[in-house]
């Protein structure tokens, strides 16, 4: 079976001649193009891929050129930007792609930052903090901002300080500086998380048991815990039903029911004890709480228990999320809950 030519564009054809030429002699060739044929050239480079010996040698014949030993072309796009960063300026590179430079190709591991930034901010602090403050601005100063103000929030305030004072003052790191940093930050954080951090099984296993109405869930925990379920405590710092509600600060639930809409609210309070009713009222402004409690004298007929349901879990999803950006901790994860 004979395999069929490879169609190529005549700037594409330009393109494997001068990867095949190597970089000194094409190097030379590419001062004489315009500015737009070298754009051309660009273009067309990176969309050439493997080119067989016998397609590369047709290329060839067609430029009236010898062409006498050569084992095809790989990755033309990348040879191509290889030859056009040795041979021209960043400046001229830039403006023949419109500001955006040829894209490098990878020649290590990839960049460590959004792994870190995916870290629970507590346990990249615990290991900034053993280290030189100086270091620890360098990582920080990588990493996006909310995720180096999360991480800065559990050092200790002198530390913290002096940390963002010398982010401040930092200029740039060498390149050999920083990859001793990210090694060592592979090495002793990323590496001992994914062996350790349940965190993830832990938050699954959260999310799985906020979907149970409470009976059900209580009955799954006293199972779970029975079974003597590894990391029990941790699983459920993460739990958090309406019922819960007033186990909450006064300031927690403010948040919470500020952004909810007083239908959501009234429907959640249709049949709830006195006591989780008056908690999430004295949350609510006066006028606020007026309209909902005219509400909930009217009589409750027609309405699905499972709307009712519904409610109460986008409440109680509400509360997970606020918890998780910070805003406030769950009952389960404060040292004492003392409820207002």
């Amino acid at each position: 079976m004979t395999t069929q030519p490879l169609t190529l564009t005549r700037p594409q054809k330009a393109a494997a001649i001068l990867v095949a030429m190597g970089k000194v002699s094409a190097g030379r060739l590419l001062k004489f193009f315009k500015q737009e044929e070298l754009k051309s050239l660009i273009e067309a480079a990176r969309l050439l891929r493997t080119i067989p010996q016998a397609d590369l040698e047709r290329i060839v014949a067609e430029f009236e050129a010898e062409f006498t030993e050569g084992a095809g072309l790989l990755d033309s796009a990348d040879k191509m930007d290889s030859i056009l960063n040795e041979s021209l300026s960043p400046e001229e590179v830039s403006a023949i792609m419109n500001g955006k430079q040829p894209e490098a190709s990878p020649d290590g591991p990839p960049p460590i930052w959004p792994e870190l930034e995916k870290l629970d901010p507590a346990r990249l602090g615990a290991f900034l903090a053993g280290e030189h403050a100086q270091t620890s601005a360098m990582v920080l100063s990588k990493l996006a901002p909310q995720a180096s103000a999360a991480v800065l929030l559990t050092l200790e305030k002198p530390l913290r300080s002096e940390i963002i004072k010398r982010m401040v003052t930092m200029a740039t790191v060498p390149e050999a500086a920083e990859k001793l940093v990210t090694d060592q930050l592979r090495a002793r954080v990323l590496a001992e998380t994914s062996v350790k951090d349940t965190s993830a099984g832990q938050a699954r296993v959260a999310s799985l048991l906020n979907e149970l109405d409470k009976p059900q869930l209580d009955e799954m925990m006293k199972d779970l815990e029975e079974a003597g379920t590894p990391d029990l405590e941790a699983v459920k710092a993460r739990i958090f039903s309406f019922d819960d509600i007033p186990l909450l600060t006064q300031k927690a639930r403010v948040s919470i029911f500020d952004g909810l809409s007083s239908e959501v609210v009234t429907l959640a309070l249709r049949g709830a004890a006195p006591d989780l009713a008056e908690a999430v009222l004295s949350a609510i402004g006066a006028r606020s709480r007026r309209m909902i409690e005219s509400e909930l004298g009217q009589p409750a007929d027609g309405i699905p228990a499972a709307e009712i349901a519904r409610a109460r879990k986008l409440v109680a999803a509400t509360t997970i999320r606020l918890a998780r950006e910070g805003v406030f901790e769950l009952p389960s994860a404060q040292p004492s809950a003392d409820a207002a």
